[in-house]
């Protein structure tokens, strides 16, 4: 860890500052947790020890509740476990999460000391546990905890002090930190990292923190000079600066002072009205159609809990024809109306419109985000697959290669958002014949495999844009039938020749209604 150094922050406290000079994309540290769980809500369908999500998990034979791949995760993932299994048969039911967290942590804490590692730059007692400015009602669920955790926690382990309990539960409260699941596409579990507790929030930071294979990456998304403080964002910049405060004061138990939340940058763009020629709404008109978007979108929201998909297509086409004219292209609620037709549309096969909506989203997230926040790295790879599955191969080109280079900074080469990015198309491009009919194709820049895996990495997606770039100028008509077989997972029929320019567009371009 000579790459940090502790510090004093003015008005925060301790935190981190760098001891060298770093770019964007290099990683300042890794490091493993002291203890992590899946959350209870997913215990059946994630691995307990590596934490990947798999259709079929071997149960252990003993407390009936951790699940694993097989029997190497489970060897793997016995020295945790060991204890808990343990303690969950005696106990005679399963704790939540948060107990078991707690546990894990003591148990380990008893058996290594409080440093469980030379990299570990402070020890829990050094953390804060902010118990003393829990409201009421959190109290009494701490209380029920504590409670619960005495039961559960073995007569023949350690036994600890009250305090001692609640001063975990505390840390873990306020410090606890998202698992992801093998992509990074889900939080799935809870653990706690010391090292980066000591990093401190800013709601416009130089740093972002991704789980890769296990540990978390401290990444730089900038240059950062030696002796600058290191800070990461701990709630989504897409808030208004008000609510990034209430959720900062009621989580984290301090006051943002950031020039964002003191200026309030932004904040007209997420809130604000459509310009045109010069020319923009009422005050009285921007707030109507954000009271409005605000009340749509908690109707679409049930729709789409609910599975019914189509209500939330015609929630959403309805409150955008009414809002969109209005509202700025950067509006919060805009945005969230757009990104949700995108997923949607998609879903349903309408790509056309799906890649438009998934364009305007990523267009307005460009305006408010950080260049390399993580979120917009994800959203313009997601535009990217719409289009490639609208067939506007240059503009998926375009959008996937911007996701890749974001990517490369907020997760790095070897993340499997990465690597093994889940596109959700079958992409089977040389299925039932295809191989033989590219292979005697000298000018196709081939051969490919005959199964292409529906996992693919955004790099295979870059790479892939730019062959279909190279075969679509080559040979448009077959390129295009090419498409439609694969995307339907259908035999590929050849396309006949255009008796007209206006007959080849319609066949080349029809989409679905």
């Amino acid at each position: 860890m000579e790459t940090v150094a502790i510090f004093d922050s003015p008005g925060k406290g301790r935190g981190l500052k760098a001891t060298k000079e770093f770019w964007a994309g290099d990683v300042i540290f890794s490091e493993a947790s002291i203890a992590a769980v899946v959350f209870d809500s997913l215990a059946e369908r994630i691995c307990h020890s590596c934490f990947r999500r798999q259709e079929k998990l071997q149960r252990c034979g003993q407390c009936k509740f951790a699940h694993y791949c097989d029997r190497t995760c489970q060897r793997a993932g016995w020295a945790e476990h060991k204890l808990e299994c343990s303690a969950i048969k005696a106990y005679g039911k399963v704790p939540n999460e948060n107990i078991r967290v707690v546990a894990r942590i003591m148990w380990r804490l008893d058996k290594e000391g409080s440093t469980v590692s030379d990299m570990q730059l402070t020890t829990l007692d050094e953390l804060e546990d902010h118990i003393a400015d829990m409201p009421e009602d959190d109290l009494k669920e701490l209380k029920v905890d504590i409670h619960n955790f005495l039961d559960y926690w073995p007569h023949n382990s350690k036994q600890h002090t009250i305090d001692d309990i609640s001063h975990i539960f505390g840390v873990i409260n306020c410090n606890g930190f998202s698992v992801s699941d093998q992509r990074g596409l889900q939080a799935v579990g809870v653990g706690l990292f010391p090292n980066l507790c000591l990093v401190n929030h800013d709601c416009w930071p130089n740093c972002t923190v991704i789980l890769n294979h296990g540990k978390i990456e401290l990444r730089a998304l900038g240059k950062i000079a030696e002796g600058e403080e290191l800070t990461v964002a701990y709630v989504d910049f897409l808030n208004l600066s008000e609510e990034r405060q209430r959720l900062l004061k009621t989580q984290y138990f301090f006051d943002c002072t950031c020039e964002d939340c003191k200026n309030r940058i932004k904040d007209d763009m997420k809130i604000g009205g459509r310009e045109e020629d010069g020319v923009k709404p009422s005050e009285e008109q921007v707030k109507e159609a954000t009271d409005y978007c605000f009340q749509m979108l908690e109707k679409m929201e049930k729709a789409r809990l609910n599975g019914d998909y189509h209500e939330v297509v015609k929630i959403c086409r309805e409150c955008i024809e009414k809002t969109e004219p209005v509202l700025a292209d950067t509006h919060i609620y805009l945005l969230r109306m757009w990104s949700t037709m995108s997923e949607v549309q998609a879903y349903l096969q309408y790509f056309d419109d799906a890649a438009d909506y998934a364009r305007k989203m990523v267009e307005g997230y460009m305006k408010l985000y950080h260049p390399n926040n993580a979120a917009l790295g994800m959203a313009a790879m997601r535009a990217g697959v719409t289009h490639w599955q609208a067939g506007q191969i240059e503009v998926a080109h375009g959008m996937i290669c911007k996701a890749y280079a974001i990517l490369m900074v907020t997760h790095g080469p070897t993340h499997p958002i990465t690597k093994d990015l889940d596109v959700s198309v079958t992409l089977k491009l040389f299925k039932l014949g295809l191989l033989k009919l590219f292979n005697r194709n000298k000018n196709f820049p081939g051969p490919l495999s005959a199964d292409v895996s529906v996992l693919i990495s955004s790099q295979a997606m870059r790479i892939q844009t730019e062959m279909e770039l190279r075969m679509f100028k080559q040979n448009e008509y077959v390129y295009h039938s090419m498409r439609e077989a694969a995307l339907k997972n259908k035999p590929m029929t050849m396309m006949h020749e255009p008796k007209s320019v206006e007959e080849g567009i319609k066949n080349l371009f029809h989409r679905r209604k």
